[in-house]
């Protein structure tokens, strides 16, 4: 009655490899920032972190996404109430959204902007992948984003990294245990 096709299994092309065997990689200590642009409250104005913090201190804070409850009740409101903030240099929230909601959500945590810090857009994740520190968030938030984590920067090199193991919790990246 019905016909019993044979599947060819494929091959790999010779050379070719299918899966990852090397361990990531991510950023690390005296690692240099990538050289990309981001966008700070409207597309057109771009922003090079690299540039930023070329000489001096400085500090990263990256989040999985504008707005989602770790971020906007723990993350980012440790940083901005902390007596310790001043001393951190520069400081630049960056997310995997567009400059607009990261605009928004900047006025939402920091409405008179009194503590600093800049929230930037990398909606294309050219920052994020450039450190190596994206994840498969499709499930969660519909598509890549950057795993959770606080660099603090020296003179344009990584000095310190605190990277989230799970990509979204909040433990290692906390300003209590950054600042």
């Amino acid at each position: 009655m019905f016909a019993a096709r044979q599947l060819s299994l494929a091959r790999p092309v010779a050379g070719c490899r299918l899966f990852h065997a090397s361990a990531p990689t991510l950023v690390k200590v005296g690692d240099k920032l990538p050289n990309v642009e981001l966008m700070e409250n409207s597309p057109g104005n771009k922003v090079n972190i690299a540039e930023e913090l070329k000489s001096g201190k400085g500090l990263i804070i990256g989040v999985p996404a504008a707005y989602s409850p770790a971020c906007s009740e723990n993350h980012i409101p440790g940083y901005i109430n902390s007596a310790k903030l001043k001393d951190a240099g520069k400081v630049f929230v960056v997310s995997v959204n567009d400059s607009f909601v990261m605009k928004a959500w900047g006025k939402t945590l920091d409405p008179t902007g009194s503590s600093g810090i800049r929230f930037l857009a990398d909606p294309s994740l050219a920052f994020t992948k450039g450190l190596d520190l994206s994840f498969d968030g499709a499930s969660v938030f519909g598509g890549d984003r950057s795993k959770r984590y606080a660099l603090v920067i020296e003179d344009g090199a990584v000095k310190e990294a605190h990277v989230e193991s799970d990509n979204t919790g909040l433990n290692v990246s906390a300003a209590d245990k950054v600042l």
